[in-house]
């Protein structure tokens, strides 16, 4: 399953997709309320379909993203695109993250998650450009 040309990126794909499966994509996608309560965010109380909906939604894109991914964990540079949509997604998730920072509007924890986005993403886009050219 992993590359023996591409041993890096193949596992930094497998990691990758794991992780974020079991820890971000299932649980939004199933239960994103618990979700939220896991990561520090006080769920408004009342009306939380709107919540529950954008929730799944995002869920249902990262398993989408997640599921495609894994496809190419045996062959990483059959689809060097992957790696840039993983940068793009982070560079994203970094804008999103810095803004609730700066706007004291998330839990410590989403602040924190900054630097894993900035990590993964640093990662991919030099797996991409310098590893599989």
């Amino acid at each position: 399953m992993i590359s023996a040309d591409y041993p890096l990126a193949s596992w930094f794909l497998a990691v990758s997709t794991t992780f974020f499966l079991l820890v971000f994509a299932l649980p939004l996608l199933l239960m994103p309320l618990r979700w939220a309560r896991w990561f520090g965010w006080a769920p408004v109380e009342g009306n939380a379909d709107l919540t529950v909906y954008f929730g799944r939604c995002l869920g249902g894109v990262a398993l989408a993203i997640i599921l495609t991914t894994v496809r190419y964990i045996p062959d990483p540079r059959g689809q060097p695109a992957l790696f840039e949509l993983i940068g793009w997604v982070c560079v994203a998730m970094v804008g999103v993250h810095v803004w609730g920072a700066l706007r004291k509007a998330q839990p410590p924890l989403e602040t924190a998650e900054t630097f894993l986005y900035a990590g993964v993403g640093v990662v991919a886009l030099w797996i991409r450009f310098r590893m599989l050219g």
